[in-house]
């Protein structure tokens, strides 16, 4: 196989290097990632300059961009090749819920997906973590399964739980829960009008039960969400059709 990773980290982040380390036992690997870390960059592009490209080593690229803009441009201009598979990662924390749409991990391999190529998206289940190796891992079990099986527009949005590979639980296909909303960062104090406030995904969830991907990585189990980039209500459709009518 050949397969192209990326991801919001940045090139030299532990995760990243810990899959590369994993990967390139069982396929040729390109590696295009931000020079930087551009977590929460979501799905955006640098439209306002041209955008750096630099050769670290063979196949290693690294650009002053998001990293949609390291996908974008590995497949529409760096490599002249089209690669199996693209997979972004593994990122320094949990992409579960509300967290996706927001996310430079799901981005860039949703620009994978859109440019038709099957991708994963990688995280580990909690900040901070320690076993990026277990991610690492389940990666190479994936794409294993996934070549004895393939599903055609794969999207895949996969947390790993922050554990050793053995105490893993098995594998549980879960929709995305919903995240708490933000929380003031200093509770029952203002500073000269002013109000501070945490966004992210501390505390506990208000969509977290069985089925979803928050539950399943607490449980022990790698959660598995696929998704798709298809922003289209087609259920409301026709009620629209009938609207303008009126």
């Amino acid at each position: 196989m050949k397969i192209l990773i990326s991801n919001d980290d940045g090139y030299q982040a532990v995760g990243i290097q810990t899959l590369i380390g994993e990967l390139k036992k069982i396929s040729d690997l390109i590696v295009v990632a931000p020079d930087r870390n551009r977590s929460g960059s979501s799905s955006s592009l640098t439209l306002d300059k041209a955008v750096k490209v630099t050769k670290v080593d063979d196949n290693i690229y690294y650009i002053d961009g998001t990293p949609t803009d390291c996908v974008h441009i590995a497949l529409t201009g760096l490599i002249d090749f089209i690669p199996d598979l693209v997979v972004s990662g593994i990122n320094h924390g949990p992409n579960m819920g509300d967290d996706t749409i927001y996310s430079g991990t799901v981005a860039a391999a949703m620009e994978g997906y859109l440019l038709d190529i099957p991708s994963f998206a990688v995280s580990m289940g909690n900040d901070n973590p320690k076993n990026f190796i277990t991610a690492a891992k389940v990666t190479v079990d994936l794409i294993k399964l996934y070549n004895k099986c393939k599903v055609s527009s794969t999207l895949l949005n996969i947390n790993v739980p922050d554990i050793p590979y053995n105490d893993l639980k098995g594998i549980e296909i879960t929709r995305l829960g919903k995240r708490h909303a933000a929380e003031p960062a200093i509770k029952g104090k203002e500073k000269n009008m002013e109000t501070f406030f945490w966004i992210g995904a501390a505390g506990k969830p208000n969509d977290g039960g069985p089925g979803t991907d928050f539950y399943a990585v607490q449980n022990r189990m790698v959660s598995i969400t696929p998704i798709h980039g298809d922003l289209t209500d087609h259920k409301n459709m026709q009620a629209m059709k009938d609207w303008i009518k009126e």
